[in-house]
């Protein structure tokens, strides 16, 4: 007992309690201010107009680094070496980061993504050695439904290490379309009637306007680029029903296409 009140009386029992005190004052001040720079940088994010997604991520990425810095402090204060302690975290870190580098290439390349925006969900885009519509945009993939109704999952980094292009970034997408005409057709008869064809077809737009033109002067005719413009939503419908529609006014109004042609070479051995 003796022994226990002459610690008391030397002071350790009140540098104790104040270091306590300390670190809980620490923790529950810093707690708030990690929560408060939080907030504030995932306000300034949502004014310049930040995906939603992203804004999240990094406001929490933001509060989870301040609440260890925090933690740190307080442990410091109540007179636990620290020292020791970050260079265990960082070696952690470091660790999980060579663990992880493909997901952290992902991430990067997903935060530049959903930054600069090349593209955004309902856009039908060529990424990766795929063509699809955008229907998810995440952190660490992008998912796009296929012209055949498949779902690709194609990692943002394969993404970012290529071209990307945005077929819908203009507000209209247009059709490439080709066919050809023999040589003795009227061409500009067969391109009125190609012009009627889309002209009459549901979903192609007046603006940009449709237009025909000459791809290729070939041996047995001439090759026309069929190229009327649409919505991405009416894409394949216009694609199909232009098409339908030369085949059939070709027949109706009697438009010849080359014929295969194949040149034999006889040869006479004496």
């Amino acid at each position: 007992m003796d022994a226990v009140m002459n610690w008391v009386q030397s002071g350790n029992l009140v540098d104790i309690g104040i270091k306590i005190v300390s670190a809980i004052a620490i923790f529950i001040i810093g707690r708030w201010v990690a929560g408060w720079v939080a907030k504030i940088t995932e306000k300034a994010m949502e004014r310049s107009n930040m995906d939603d997604t992203l804004v999240g991520f990094i406001g929490a990425i933001v509060r989870t680094m301040l609440l260890i810095l925090v933690i740190i402090a307080a442990l410091g204060a109540l007179g636990v070496e620290t020292t020791s302690f970050a260079a265990l975290i960082a070696a952690a870190g470091l660790a999980v980061g060579f663990a992880l580098e493909g997901s952290l290439g992902n991430f990067a390349a997903g935060v530049m993504i959903l930054m600069f925006r090349p593209y955004k969900v309902g856009d039908v885009v060529e990424v990766g050695g795929h063509t699809g519509t955008v229907d998810e945009l995440q952190i660490f993939h992008t998912k796009l439904i296929t012209p055949d109704s498949r779902t690709v999952t194609v990692p943002n980094a394969t993404i970012t290490a290529g071209a990307i292009t945005n077929l819908s970034a203009q507000g209209a997408l247009r059709v490439d379309l080709e066919t050809k005409i023999a040589h003795g057709e009227d061409f500009a008869r067969a391109k009125q009637i190609l012009m009627d064809v889309m002209t009459s077809t549901p979903g192609v737009l007046e603006e940009p306007a449709p237009a025909v033109v000459v791809l290729d002067m070939l041996q047995g005719g001439v090759s026309l680029g069929v190229r009327p413009h649409t919505t991405t939503d009416d894409y394949w419908g216009v694609y199909h029903g232009v098409l339908e529609g030369m085949k059939k006014a070709f027949d109706d109004n009697g438009i010849a296409i080359p014929a295969p042609r194949t040149d034999i070479v006889m040869v006479k051995d004496d």
